[in-house]
């Protein structure tokens, strides 16, 4: 049956080496983004976790995030054709010329797909980081919209950047730029909304996430439009073929244990994890999940069955796509390309 539910955004995590441990599998992680991709999914997200400060070992103690996101998306822009592809990065790692060069190559090499997942130390409202964003969308704003170069000179507390930008503006205009939100950041959700075009928190609670997207429409206002900014909660779904087999392996991989910076839980059948995940939507408690691996269990495993059996639950109550409607990620997201500030 249908529904009149709001349409949610679904994207996952991929560890950069898909396995989470030793050396880079490709072929692992072209299947998973090809499966995320047949899903209908809005992006894939490979780097450091999506919250400061709650990156999750894998068993052994070697790290999701062992190459470089870059690389590893520009290598899956030839092996895909939809889906976004996001590259988490911490702006203490690089400097703001170095990175907007990437993203707008990333943007152009996919053909309007790329976006920037900003995690690390100082949050949103952080005056390094906002002038490192701010900075960033004005060397994507140098070129002119009909492809001619301009001199760029920014002179500021953190940064100082002057030449000429070497990237033409970008498919999207900019790529878009994902604010990721720890666990004690919840206060300052709009501090983020000058830069942000996604937020993306890593609370457990659904009221915790209600309170970014709460705060979303109403600190837009004087920025973008109401519906311009998205809210994308971290999530995990475990599934069984019965209720009871789901929490049975729940319990396994210790989800019942998260601590408060842990994503919320979704455990069930693929219909009671379908429901939970369109009720969340419909009452306005984020926009959209982005999945994150759970240890023990395989996330190529997890997805396949996500993909075959959610994602149809899901688009016959009317709460999710049935095809993508354009090319570009902020086509998926629903987002309007960023005006010119010349």
């Amino acid at each position: 049956m249908t529904g009149t539910h709001r349409r949610m955004h679904l994207a996952v995590h991929l560890p950069a080496t898909a396995t989470g441990r030793g050396p880079l599998d490709f072929a692992a992680l072209e299947r998973l983004a090809r499966t995320a991709e047949r899903g209908l999914f809005d992006y894939l997200v490979v780097g450091p976790d999506a919250a400061p400060g709650s990156q999750q070992p894998h068993p052994g103690g070697v790290p999701y995030a062992a190459h470089e996101p870059m690389a590893v998306l520009s290598a899956l822009a030839a092996v895909t054709e939809r889906i976004g592809l996001v590259a988490g990065a911490a702006p203490g790692a690089h400097e703001p010329f170095e990175l907007a060069r990437a993203l707008a190559t990333l943007d152009h090499l996919s053909g309007g797909r790329a976006a920037w997942h900003l995690v690390g130390p100082g949050g949103p409202g952080d005056g390094h980081t906002a002038e490192f964003v701010g900075t960033a969308r004005e060397l994507w704003d140098s070129w002119t919209p009909d492809g001619r170069p301009r001199t760029f000179d920014h002179r500021g507390r953190h940064f100082t950047v002057s030449g000429e930008f070497t990237v033409p503006r970008t498919p999207q205009g900019h790529p878009v730029v994902m604010h990721a939100l720890g666990p004690d950041d919840a206060a300052g959700c709009g501090s983020a909304l000058t830069t942000a075009d996604v937020l993306c928190p890593a609370h457990r609670t659904a009221e915790d996430d209600r309170t970014c997207a709460d705060a979303a429409p109403r600190s837009t206002a004087h920025v973008r439009t109401p519906d311009g900014l998205l809210v994308m909660a971290r999530a995990v779904c475990v599934l069984g073929t019965t209720d009871a087999e789901a929490r049975d392996h729940a319990r396994v991989a210790g989800v019942d244990d998260n601590d408060a910076a842990g994503p919320p839980a979704f455990v069930g059948t693929p219909d009671t994890v379908a429901a939970a995940l369109a009720e969340h939507v419909a009452r306005g408690a984020a926009d959209g999940f982005v999945l994150v691996p759970q240890p023990p269990f395989d996330l190529l495993d997890t997805l396949e069955v996500f993909v075959s059996e959610v994602v149809p639950l899901l688009q016959e109550r009317g709460a999710f796509r049935t095809e993508y409607a354009g090319r570009t990620l902020r086509g998926h997201l629903g987002l309007p390309e960023p005006e010119w500030r010349g």
